[in-house]
C-alpha cells in the first residue's frame, strides 16, 4: 500500500488559486491586460505591473495597472479585456500534471476548492474547457464576494465546509493569494512560476516555494 495514503491528512481543505497555479494563463491575460488599456488611450503597463495584478477582481485588477484611465472609461476597459481574452483563451490549458496531482489529492479525500479574482462565469467556463466540471467541491468568485487579499473567500469556504482555518491550504502564484491567507489565518503554499516573482512571498510565509507542479505535488503528497 502507497504509504502516503497512510498518513494522517495535515489539511482537510485545499484552496487553489486558478490562473497561473492550475491554468497556464498569465501570460495571455498580462497582454490582454496591455492590450485593453491601449484601446481606451490609457498608458500601457509593463509586463511586470500587468502581471501584477492577476488575482484581483477583474475591474480592481484593470484599474489599479491603469490609473491614468478615468473610471467613466471602466466598462469600456473591461469590455475590450474580455474581448482579448475571448478571442485567444482556447489556446491555454492547464499546466501539466495538474489533472494528475488533483486525482491523487482527492484519493486521500480532501475538500478541493477553487478561490479566484476570475468572475463566476469566466471560471465555470474555464472548468468546462478544460473537463473539469465536478473535481472541485467548491468555489468563490471575485464577483460573488470580496476580492483578495479580503479573506471573506477563504472564509466562506471554511463556513460551507465546517473546516477551521488550520486546516485548510491555500495554493496560489501571487501576493494576493498568500496575503488572503494570512488575513484568514490559514497555511499557504507558493508556487514561482505564474505571475508574481518568488522573492516577494517570503515575508508572506508560505509553508513552501514550489517551482514547478511536479514539485508542489510532491510536496502536497508528503506535507498535506
Amino acid at each position: 500500500m502507497n504509504s502516503t495514503a497512510l498518513r494522517p491528512r495535515r489539511f482537510d481543505l485545499i484552496a487553489f488559486d486558478w490562473d497561473g497555479t492550475l491554468f497556464d494563463s498569465t501570460a495571455l491575460i498580462t497582454r490582454c491586460i496591455q492590450l485593453a488599456v491601449k484601446d481606451v488611450g490609457g498608458t500601457v503597463p509593463s509586463d511586470k505591473d500587468a502581471a501584477y495584478v492577476i488575482g484581483m477582481g477583474l475591474m480592481q485588477a484593470l484599474a489599479h495597472a491603469a490609473p491614468d484611465v478615468p473610471p467613466e472609461k471602466y466598462p469600456q476597459l473591461g469590455a475590450r479585456y474580455k474581448h482579448h481574452y475571448s478571442v485567444h483563451q482556447n489556446d491555454i490549458t492547464l499546466f501539466a500534471g495538474v489533472l494528475e496531482m488533483l486525482d491523487r489529492l482527492k484519493t486521500r479525500q480532501h475538500l478541493l476548492t477553487v478561490a479566484t479574482g476570475k468572475s463566476r462565469s469566466g471560471l465555470n467556463e474555464a472548468l468546462r474547457d478544460v473537463n473539469l466540471q465536478g473535481i472541485f467541491d467548491g468555489s468563490r468568485t471575485a464577483d460573488e464576494t470580496a476580492g483578495k487579499p479580503h479573506p471573506l473567500m477563504l472564509q466562506e469556504l471554511m463556513m460551507e465546509f465546517g473546516v477551521a482555518a488550520d486546516r485548510v491550504l491555500m495554493i496560489g502564484d501571487t501576493t494576493h493569494d498568500l496575503q488572503m491567507a494570512v488575513n484568514a489565518g490559514c497555511a499557504s503554499v507558493a508556487v514561482s512560476y505564474g505571475a508574481h516573482e518568488p522573492d516577494s512571498f517570503a515575508a508572506l510565509g508560505p509553508l513552501t516555494i514550489a517551482h514547478s507542479v511536479a514539485e508542489l505535488d510532491t510536496w502536497l503528497q508528503a506535507n498535506a
